[in-house]
């Protein structure tokens, strides 16, 4: 007869561990379905907003120069040229962030057929200095059309504002919260979950006519920025104790 070296003590004490460990993921499972059954009760949803009024502190603007003719290729030199020129000013303005947009050259359809075209291209200027761009755009205006301009938020004024809105929209959840606890009689709160989104910093853009300004040269736009405001929302759902 030959013995089974796991017969005996060992057999049971390997019984035992498995019995255990059976147990306890039985439990595991037990609790969790447990849990997930919980019946919460008195949640609350909550929303506070913080707002401030932000000085648009960035100036951005667009001209561009346009042509129209028979001649494809000379009106490309010709709109190349407009764009060189205006990058050679600009180019002495560090302060001034520039970069040319897409270039088109598009035909002019009379009765279906190909009669002219029309080739353009613009430029993208931006600068915080706005009594500079202003004199600048006052120097490209007699040669290129001033297609848009916008006054904005930078981001760093924009991270800035929203960390202050952030501590006060926090404070004011807070007191919402416990304002809810004193009035219904109950001992404190819990936070279940909370959110908090910020909007604000886009540009506003006045309206301009897409041609060159008939203004002299030197002649500089007037420029008011403005501002903007500026919001911070905090969100969630508390559970009172």
């Amino acid at each position: 007869m030959i013995n089974n070296p796991l017969e005996g003590p060992t057999m049971i004490k390997i019984q035992a561990i498995f019995t255990a460990v059976f147990l306890l993921a039985t439990i595991g499972i037990n609790d969790a379905v447990a849990h997930e059954d919980e019946t919460h009760y008195d949640r609350i949803q909550l929303s506070v907003s913080a707002t401030a009024q932000l000085e648009n502190d960035t100036m951005v603007a667009t001209v561009s120069a346009q042509e129209e003719g028979s001649q494809a290729a000379q009106l490309s030199t010709l709109v190349n040229q407009r764009i060189r020129n205006a990058l050679e000013l600009v180019k002495k303005h560090p302060q001034i962030k520039h970069q040319t947009n897409a270039y088109s050259s598009n035909p002019i359809y009379n009765k279906n057929k190909i009669t002219g075209w029309r080739v353009s291209q613009s430029l993208r200027l931006e600068s915080s200095n706005m009594a500079l761009m202003s004199d600048v755009l006052g120097k490209l205006q007699a040669d290129l059309a001033l297609q848009s301009m916008q006054f904005t938020v930078s981001p760093a004024s924009k991270d800035k504002q929203d960390e202050l809105l952030i501590d006060e929209a926090l404070e004011a959840f807070s007191k919402r919260a416990q304002q809810v606890v004193n009035k219904l009689g109950r001992r404190n709160y819990k936070i279940v979950d909370i959110n908090i989104s910020t909007s604000g910093g886009r540009g506003i853009r006045p309206q301009y006519q897409m041609r060159a300004m008939a203004m002299d040269a030197e002649s500089s736009p007037a420029i008011s920025a403005g501002e903007q405001t500026v919001t911070v929302t905090v969100s969630g759902k508390i559970e009172l104790e």
